[in-house]
């Protein structure tokens, strides 16, 4: 039973602690004084991905300290342009232009985040701002700068099945803005010029149907690109930031200097033609090239990066590979074989296994991995599996389903050295090789005077190098 002493002991008590929250808020409130020199900040300038009108960008974030042994009050926090810029701000967790009376506590910092939201139609320009920060001690700026593009939008939904219906040309005017798939109609054609920019939202694609006709028309500097939709540099060597570019029965596709990275696969051809030249795949979640019973042939084609293989072709078909570098250094999943090359005469549909003839030359070309081998045959029994490699350098190994020494279809090829390319990482990636790369001048003459030029437009009539790249 409690005493009245100890009822007088609880209420005298609870009266203490109640007189001492409220003298420490008012301490705070009281306590907040000038600071007597700048802040610090995380970063002076803050770049932000190119954007799109009517795109949001992602959110960044820049940090403000307080290095002084005593709680600040900054007078205010503004963007330079106010309510007509094209960034939004959010202090202390609240969004806005204008802050005024920000409290920061002694040794502690704080957040500002920042995105750009471009309006519509805006055409494409540099776009710059500054964080101002106004203090007792003197002004400060925070740079914010981005690209500002026009854009086309192709957008499916349950009102627009985003189909081509005619024939159409895309030019470098307007980078092409893709969400869900995008869908050429069956026999139509679409020509794509030089320095055009594709990029997919999460999950989109492009579908070229049956009979239809994709041409891509790129130059040396001025590729066409296809990739997701982030700009920010850390999504190039991010896989899966879009679906595919899909060839249905009998389309057809003409390739010259594209660069197709950051998808689940790059190209995905069923039944289809593709002849593709001068371009680059990198960093997909499955393959670069998937071909099911397809005709393909490839010329300075440059690969790397990709889970399952670079290239992968299923139910046999017609390859020609030449003079193409298709390394992998794929790390991201270890459980992904990462291969360079996967060949075999079957194809499971789903339902049951289905199978075809397959026809496969590599010429004056390099295959190679960090794994065990960088290419596996797995041919059925009593399908055609016919295959010459001729000048190449392969990564080999014991499971690669062929015999590499004494094979009349492997001839004057290296088996398992380096090719000491220049650098793998998909960072910084350049598959060009060093000058003592054992793949220097070993590539047939007769075979290169059918490409005499390499990827970067150099001669290679006269000791012609293995590879992309002379």
């Amino acid at each position: 039973m409690i005493t009245r002493m100890n009822k007088y002991k609880i209420i005298l008590a609870s009266a203490f602690f109640l007189l001492l929250a409220l003298l420490s808020c008012n301490r705070d409130d009281i306590n907040f004084e000038n600071p007597t020199k700048p802040l610090r900040v995380s970063a002076d300038t803050v770049f932000l991905d190119t954007v799109y009108n009517q795109v949001r960008s992602e959110t960044y974030a820049v940090k403000l300290y307080n290095d002084e042994d005593k709680d600040i009050l900054i007078p205010e926090i503004s963007l330079g342009s106010g309510s007509a810029s094209l960034y939004r701000i959010n202090v202390d967790g609240k969004s806005g232009t204008n802050f005024s009376n920000v409290p920061l506590r002694k040794k502690d910092s704080l957040y500002i985040f920042v995105e750009i939201a471009p309006i519509a139609n805006a055409p494409e320009a540099i776009a710059e701002d500054q964080i101002n920060i106004k203090t007792t001690v003197g002004n400060q700026e925070i740079t914010l700068f981005s690209v500002v593009q026009d854009a086309e939008f192709y957008i499916e939904s349950k009102t627009n099945e985003n189909i081509l219906t005619s024939n159409t040309t895309w030019t470098n005017e307007k980078a092409k803005i893709i969400f869900g798939q995008l869908t050429l109609e069956a026999g139509k054609t679409l020509n794509i010029k030089k320095g055009t920019k594709v990029y997919f939202f999460k999950n989109s694609g492009l579908k070229i149907s049956k009979n239809a006709n994709l041409n891509i028309n790129g130059d040396l500097g001025s590729e066409v690109i296809f990739r997701g939709d982030r700009n920010d540099p850390r999504y190039d060597t991010l896989p899966k930031n879009w679906d595919r570019i899909y060839l249905d029965e009998n389309a057809h596709l003409n390739m010259n200097y594209a660069k197709v990275f950051g998808g689940t696969r790059g190209l995905d051809l069923n039944h289809a033609t593709a002849t593709i030249e001068n371009s680059i795949f990198h960093t997909h979640q499955e393959y670069g090239i998937y071909a099911v019973n397809s005709v393909i042939t490839a010329k300075n084609l440059v690969m790397n990066n990709c889970g399952e293989a670079d290239f992968g072709i299923f139910k046999g078909g017609t390859y020609n590979i030449i003079h193409s570098t298709l390394a992998n250094y794929w790390e991201l999943n270890g459980s992904s074989p990462g291969l360079g090359l996967y060949a075999t005469n079957e194809y499971n549909n789903g339902t049951t296994a289905e199978q075809g003839a397959l026809t496969l030359n590599i010429r004056n070309s390099i295959i190679y991995n960090n794994r065990d081998n960088a290419v596996i045959f797995k041919p059925t029994s009593g399908q055609i599996f016919n295959y010459q490699i001729q000048n190449t350098l392969l990564k080999y190994g014991t499971n690669a389903g062929f015999t590499f020494d004494g094979n009349s279809n492997i001839l004057n090829s290296i088996k398992n050295e380096d090719p000491k390319f220049q650098n793998y990482f998909t960072e910084k990636m350049n598959l060009r090789l060093k000058d003592d790369s054992p793949a220097k001048g070993k590539g047939n003459i007769t075979v290169a005077a059918t490409i005499p030029f390499d990827l970067m437009k150099i001669s290679r009539i006269t000791n012609p190098t293995l590879g992309a790249y002379q």
